[in-house]
């Protein structure tokens, strides 16, 4: 009998820290980035609950050298607070990503990272990573 049974709580933190918690879909809006010359896409992040308990969950986008979440290359990582997803609910969320005169052409790597949050955000239960090619021509 664990100390949370006592109060009638149910202890779920150890199921959501074995398995995937969070299905990842990333889509960019146009499907390649300009190389040599100030041009954005658009990423659209859609995060799919798939513990079977209701969390709090957050997404971080990391970027690669020579991209950036603003136009004069400053910002490289961004968080985005989900707040309070349901059993098999799905949110979604969009963030812009720049390019300048110093981006190449190639394959630049991104990383997004789901994260399940205890209580608030500063505490993390379980994470999942995905991550995804931006194509620069």
């Amino acid at each position: 009998m664990g100390i949370l049974d006592i109060f009638g709580k149910k202890d779920v933190s150890t199921d959501l820290s074995k398995d995937v918690p969070f299905m990842i879909r990333t889509e960019f809006t146009p499907y390649h980035l300009k190389s040599m010359e100030q041009s954005k896409v658009s990423l659209n992040i859609g995060v799919r609950n798939v513990t079977g308990e209701p969390v709090l969950g957050s997404v971080v986008v990391e970027l690669p050298k020579r991209l950036s979440f603003d136009s004069i290359g400053a910002s490289k990582q961004k968080e985005i607070r989900l707040g309070m997803m349901a059993d098999k609910e799905e949110k979604n969320a969009n963030v812009d990503i720049y390019g300048g005169t110093g981006t190449d052409k190639g394959t630049y790597t991104l990383t997004v990272t789901a994260f399940i949050h205890y209580r608030d955000y500063g505490h993390v239960i379980n994470e999942v990573r995905k991550r995804t090619a931006l194509e620069v021509i």
